[in-house]
């Protein structure tokens, strides 16, 4: 018998296998890939910026009907398509026995080395065609920088937040993030100033 992740499925038909699975997967064009394996490189600097997002979103979101998910959650970007963002805001009502988001609003991609080219090409244009979805977020792990995809009506407009001073305003969830809570605890190596003097040795 074919192996039955090697098999094209419907979303419905992936959560059903995904249950006896002891990894995460996505299901890419109807086929489940594991989550890990396009992960490869991700370090403490990936993780510690993703629990600075969901603490910061949590607290700020409480009693809002809104609430962030984590990667356990999926969102369907396509038929036979389902990701699972680093954080997403759900806006939906808590049902209990679901696995993926209903009325996602906020996606956010916490950059890899492995990651981040699929992130702001492939995932970030099957994210942009979610109905409900109002912003993408990806943020950077080897300096303090945030992308910010808003959508316009039918068009989405890109911002870019650079240093820990900078502030996302998030009105469509009725949160901000500031880089300096993003960046709580992360670490950077110096940036090259081509303008600076040679170092004396």
């Amino acid at each position: 018998m074919a192996d039955p992740a090697q098999r094209r499925m419907t979303p419905d038909e992936f959560f059903a296998w995904q249950l006896h699975q002891d990894e995460r997967y996505e299901l890419v064009d109807g086929v489940p890939v594991l989550r890990h394996r396009m992960m490869t490189g991700s370090s403490a600097q990936h993780d510690r910026a993703t629990v600075n997002i969901i603490a910061s979103l949590h607290t700020q979101l409480r009693g809002s009907g809104c609430r962030p998910t984590t990667a356990d959650i999926a969102i369907r970007t396509g038929i036979r398509g389902l990701r699972r963002p680093d954080v997403m805001v759900e806006g939906a009502e808590l049902v209990r026995d679901t696995y993926e988001a209903r009325e996602p609003r906020l996606v956010v991609e916490v950059a890899s080395p492995s990651t981040s080219a699929v992130d702001r090409t492939r995932k970030l244009e099957e994210y942009k065609r979610h109905p409900t979805l109002r912003c993408i977020l990806l943020v950077e792990t080897v300096l303090p920088q945030v992308l910010l995809y808003r959508r316009n009506g039918e068009d989405w407009a890109i911002e870019t937040f650079d240093g820990l001073e900078a502030i996302i305003d998030l009105p469509e969830i009725g949160a901000r993030l500031t880089l300096s809570d993003i960046y709580d605890g992360l670490t950077f190596e110096p940036r090259w100033d081509p303008a600076a003097p040679p170092m004396e040795g």
